[in-house]
């Protein structure tokens, strides 16, 4: 009897693991074809256009908002980067907002002021949406544009943000983040968890269950910007709140925003933790999101994001369960396969501290890094040691990757 229960709660854990990264995808590739056969098998019958027409004469009053702590090594770029913006500047404002940083990030971007910079100090640190709370006070533009600092927004980028909002439906569009290695990092298995989740977000998108957006390239309409909680992780509150309200979220991967990896394993890892906190900030704040009658939208909640955050302890509970399987009732394989697989990372974490060793190994440490760090970040959230305002992640001067990313392009 005891087995059998144990190997239930491991098959239904690693079940669930499997379904969360793969049966999801699937499932939501069926939906999508489906939703496609739907609306040809319409268009057949009332041959009415299907296309959404372009208003090239849609051009609101943007304002594009970046909330800066020490960002002294890429607030320059920035600037200048803001500067080439391919949107008429008699309709689009810039505003800085600096939360109170300890750098030389204030003298700096004091010297590549412009006039169509406006600049707020900031003397008391609050984090992130704080400050850009602050900002959308200060201006009356019907389009918010939110960005990093360390975000190199392609020229065309706010234009294509921007065009989504001619249809009165839409509240929020998203832009694509393109993550570059800056040099000594390994891209691989992020770049391929970045391409992943990109598939997701195009699929959801399609059917009208985007959730959240990116805090590097994230427009909001302003009527709409009221955040009713102060939350780490802003740029996916902010458009599930939208969401859930009944407006459309968008996600637009022609709206392109470059960033840099974390020059070091140990930056992107803490990184990882805050988000991860942010992440269960949001699920405990809004049980109203698992609502079954909200349909599609509440099943793409708990498939994409729900689980993915209940996925470090259920491979815990599946490896503590798999240890009397193995040693009380003679059943190895659960254990042998878990061991084999978090062994394979924890070779790949020993020789990627000493620069070298097999990309077969990047997977499996990137998938067991990313999860333990959202298992810390529960434990930071619940030890309520995580506050709204937190230390830069280090940066690289961004032009090399900036030019390298346009050149690909």
């Amino acid at each position: 009897m005891a087995t059998s229960i144990l190997e239930v709660i491991v098959g239904v854990c690693m079940a669930a693991v499997v379904y969360h990264y793969a049966g999801y995808p699937f499932v939501l590739f069926l939906v999508a074809i489906l939703s496609q056969a739907k609306s040809d098998l319409l268009y057949l019958f009332d041959r009415r256009s299907r296309r959404c027409t372009l208003r090239p004469d849609y051009l609101p009053r943007v304002a594009l908002l970046v909330s800066a702590y020490n960002e002294a090594a890429v607030i320059q770029a920035k600037v200048s980067n803001t500067l080439q913006i391919d949107y008429p500047p008699d309709r689009l404002e810039l505003l800085f907002g600096l939360d109170a940083p300890s750098d030389s990030t204030p003298e700096l971007l004091a010297h590549a002021e412009s006039r169509r910079l406006s600049v707020h100090y900031f003397d008391r640190r609050r984090g992130k949406l704080a400050v850009l709370c602050d900002l959308v006070q200060r201006t009356s533009a019907e389009i918010l544009v939110l960005t990093d600092a360390n975000t190199m927004l392609e020229p065309q980028c706010v234009r294509n943000l921007v065009r989504h909002f001619a249809d009165a439906r839409v509240g929020a569009a998203s832009g694509e983040e393109i993550r570059v290695a800056s040099a000594g990092t390994d891209p691989g298995a992020e770049s391929l968890y970045w391409r992943y989740e990109s598939a997701l977000k195009v699929l959801e998108s399609r059917l009208n269950c985007s959730l959240g957006g990116n805090g590097a390239a994230l427009a909001v309409r302003r009527s709409l910007f009221n955040p009713q909680k102060r939350s780490i992780v802003e740029d996916f509150q902010i458009p599930m709140e939208i969401r859930f309200k009944g407006h459309h979220v968008v996600y637009d991967p022609e709206a392109v925003g470059v960033e840099e990896i974390a020059p070091t394993f140990a930056a992107q890892f803490a990184r990882r933790i805050r988000i991860g906190a942010g992440n269960y900030q949001t699920l405990f704040n809004h049980p109203e999101y698992l609502n079954p009658f909200r349909g599609l939208l509440s099943f793409s909640f708990f498939s994409h994001r729900v689980l993915r955050w209940l996925v470090p302890i259920l491979l815990v509970v599946a490896f503590v369960c798999s240890v009397p399987l193995a040693t009380h009732f003679g059943l190895v394989l659960p254990l042998a396969a878990q061991c084999l697989f978090y062994g394979m990372a924890l070779l790949g974490y020993w020789l990627r501290k000493r620069n070298k060793g097999p990309r077969l190994l990047a997977a499996p440490l990137y998938f067991c890094s990313m999860n333990l760090a959202l298992l810390l970040g529960l434990v930071r959230y619940l030890s309520g040691r995580q506050t709204l305002a937190w230390n830069a992640t280090p940066r690289i001067a961004p032009e090399a990757l900036w030019n390298q990313t346009r050149g690909d392009h």
